[in-house]
């Protein structure tokens, strides 16, 4: 039987974890790294399973860490673990096979992004629901940005009134996913690049600086600042 949290959810939200870290530098896969302690890994799950409206979660793990992925995660929270792909788009396209009938809204989560509230999974999800077909959180762009030639040459200043940071969890009507990665030719870094390359409409949630994606060693020190001084990280 297929592992469920809330069997009245309507929610199914899919990890793709098989990712190597490379730029965190020599060691496990980045899922498994630790923050304070406890692998990325189990920090996202975590905040994903106090999510009420989640009712499904699948995670796709390194080939060879799947029996160290279901020991890890079996004391969090009720989880299905496959096998990833050698990609991201592949990982997720093998969790959503998994996912069972019932749940029409889906959710992809990267785990490097490990200490993103709850909240913000209940928003995508919430908008979704009302009737979007592709959500994703963003937040502001604060720096200013100039498109440079490959010489090193700066060409121009991008308006960055109208450009925004793209996080996870995105979300998607079950049939648009399907749809999308079914139509999948080219791999792309985010499920809603492939909605978008099929002219779907892909809509926006405020974000959450917490949700920052741990890729350097710099972020890890970051989510180890805000982990350890506002209690808010912390589900629990």
């Amino acid at each position: 039987m297929t592992a469920q949290l809330n069997p009245r959810g309507d929610v199914a939200v899919l990890v793709p974890a098989g990712g190597a870290g490379v730029r965190l530098g020599p060691g496990a896969p980045k899922a498994l790294r630790h923050l304070a302690g406890v692998p990325l890994l189990v920090h996202a799950v975590r905040r994903i399973a106090a999510a009420p409206s989640v009712r499904h979660v699948v995670v796709a793990a390194p080939v060879a860490e799947l029996s160290l992925v279901v020991d890890l995660l079996t004391p969090v929270a009720p989880v299905t673990v496959v096998a990833g792909g050698p990609t991201r788009q592949e990982s997720v396209a093998a969790a959503l096979a998994a996912v069972p009938a019932g749940p029409e809204i889906i959710l992809v989560h990267d785990a490097a992004r490990a200490l993103t509230p709850s909240a913000v999974f209940e928003s995508v999800a919430a908008a979704v629901r009302d009737g979007e077909d592709a959500v994703i959180p963003v937040l502001p762009v604060v720096d200013t940005i100039k498109e440079v030639s490959t010489a090193g040459v700066v060409l121009g200043t991008v308006d960055r009134s109208v450009l925004r940071a793209v996080q996870t969890p995105q979300g998607f009507r079950r049939d648009v996913l399907v749809a999308a990665h079914a139509a999948a030719v080219d791999p792309l870094t985010d499920d809603a690049g492939l909605v978008e390359k099929q002219g779907g409409r892909v809509a926006c949630v405020p974000g959450s600086e917490y949700a920052l994606k741990i890729t350097r060693p710099f972020d890890l020190a970051l989510a180890e600042h805000l982990f350890a001084t506002d209690p808010t990280a912390d589900p629990a």
